[in-house]
């Protein structure tokens, strides 16, 4: 996505975190497009409202720790722990109204450290719409 959802609440938890929290650019968007061409946003026929509370219902049971949940602004962030080395990884969601009806759901995971996350934050992001998707 060339518009990612950005992260807001989890900034104070990655002070000091080798990796940035602000996104690439447009050479990122074409990079990681070209090696996760299956990653794209979620469209749900449930309102606004009702995407959120199913993407925060989601979030919590794949057991991430939701730092932030922000109904009105549409946006969830959380922290996720990997389970090899036990590095936190950040994730942030943004809900908001799709064209016509229903809601689009973009989500973003960003390892604080690390220069190559193996395609871990690839993973969560499927995972998470997968269960989404499932309700």
């Amino acid at each position: 996505s060339e518009n990612p959802p950005k992260f807001k609440a989890v900034l104070a938890l990655r002070a000091g975190a080798p990796n940035p929290a602000v996104y690439g650019g447009a050479d990122i968007a074409i990079q990681q497009l070209r090696a996760y061409p299956d990653i794209v946003p979620a469209n749900l026929a449930l309102s606004p409202a009702q995407a959120f509370e199913r993407a925060l219902a989601t979030a919590r049971d794949m057991g991430w720790t939701v730092v932030e949940a922000d109904k009105a602004a549409g946006r969830i962030e959380a922290t996720d722990r990997t389970l090899w080395f036990g590095f936190f990884d950040d994730v942030v969601i943004r809900i908001t109204p799709a064209a016509g009806s229903g809601s689009r759901v973009d989500v973003r995971s960003l390892s604080r450290v690390g220069r190559s996350d193996l395609g871990t934050n690839a993973k969560r992001i499927r995972a998470f719409l997968a269960r989404l998707k499932q309700g």
